[in-house]
């Protein structure tokens, strides 16, 4: 009995002879900033993306939910003020570390009036995050876009197939309130172009930029577009704002785009310049023909064709030929012969005939 009541004393002892650690605070679960932030501008909207938090400032998982309030300010941005959005979290309500987090995003419109009265400025955008009791740890990282006015996308954006590329071709810039008259022409380091940027479509290639036009403009000619493809052609207007440090900035507006089967239905140009000469004292009889040649990329060759007086030409060639000349062997002494000659594309278009030139073989 007396030994039982010994090994309990020891281990009553052991029990007590720990020094309880320092009192630690209680945490106040706010969530941690967001510290990924980004914003593109397109014509007015602004679309903000980033990473919601999964964790706290102490470091534990987030467990139960607030609002994230979208901040944004004409100028410097201290603190968030009167949102122009509080959204609901959109994160499950238990985290585990396993937890794959995505990118979310909000879109917000600026404000017309901003952009007149401050052309070259800048709008900055935060998010500040709550928890359930409507607190916060701060505001996340700021960001900034530029508040230059956009042209309105281009209306009534048609396309046209032409023998020298495709012709894009819009309608004049209508009034549009966020350009103010004082933005367009009282800040020369505000200027406009229309960017084309063309896509082909049943391939896997990205878009690519065709080229550009001044503000002005209504009209832009692809030649850079290829026979026999389909495209998706986007008109975008960017605005560029030149910085004092002699870079620009640049926003693109909203866009227009068309589709368009590009057919090559045009044939080459009618060749030039025919000859007909006579070969033949003392052996069978010729007739050499020769012109200019045309200078097409796709120019497959040439027909040849052949009358008397009186008669229907008729093609006497079997292949088409390469190169600008041609001999016809197949003449009677006594006879005149018509020729002209025609111009082939690799499609098969044909042009129209070229000046007869005649010959008579003696």
């Amino acid at each position: 009995m007396r030994l039982h009541l010994l090994l309990c004393g020891l281990l009553l002892g052991l029990c007590g002879c720990g020094t309880p650690g320092a009192p630690q605070p209680p945490s106040l679960k706010l969530p941690a900033p967001v510290t990924d932030l980004e914003a593109k501008r397109k014509g007015a909207q602004v679309t903000l993306t980033w990473t919601p938090p999964t964790q706290t400032s102490d470091r534990e998982n987030i467990r139960q939910t607030g609002q994230t309030e979208v901040c944004r300010s004409a100028g410097a941005l201290n603190a968030c003020g009167t949102p122009v959005a509080s959204l609901a979290d959109a994160q499950v309500e238990h985290w585990t570390k396993a937890t794959i987090v995505g990118r979310t995003d909000f879109t917000d419109t600026l404000p017309p009036e901003w952009i007149a009265q401050n052309p070259t400025g800048f709008a900055t955008y935060a998010l500040e995050d709550r928890n359930a009791r409507g607190r916060s740890a701060g505001l996340s990282n700021q960001v900034k876009v530029p508040l230059a006015p956009t042209l309105p996308a281009p209306e009534g954006l048609q396309a046209k197939v032409t023998a020298d590329g495709v012709e894009l071709s819009w309608g004049e810039v209508s009034a549009n309130p966020a350009l103010a008259k004082e933005a367009r022409t009282g800040h020369p380091e505000v200027s406009y172009v229309y960017r084309v940027f063309r896509q082909t479509e049943g391939e896997n290639k990205p878009e690519v930029m065709a080229g550009e036009v001044g503000g002005d403009a209504t009209s832009y000619l692809d030649h850079s577009a290829e026979w026999e493809k389909t495209y998706a052609y986007r008109v975008a207007p960017v605005t560029r704002v030149k910085q004092s440090s002699g870079e620009a900035i640049e926003v693109e507006g909203d866009d227009a785009s068309v589709n368009v089967d590009v057919q090559d239905v045009f044939p080459p140009a009618v060749p030039t310049g025919l000859q007909a000469v006579f070969s033949g004292v003392g052996q069978k009889p010729f007739m050499d023909l020769t012109w200019a040649p045309n200078l097409e990329q796709d120019l497959a060759g040439y027909n040849v064709y052949r009358h008397e007086a009186g008669a229907q030409a008729q093609k006497i060639n079997s292949d088409v030929v390469k190169t600008p000349s041609f001999r016809d062997d197949k003449v009677q002494a006594g006879h005149q012969y018509f020729y002209s000659v025609s111009a082939v594309d690799e499609r098969g278009n044909e042009s129209g005939r070229s000046e007869e030139a005649s010959e008579s073989v003696r």
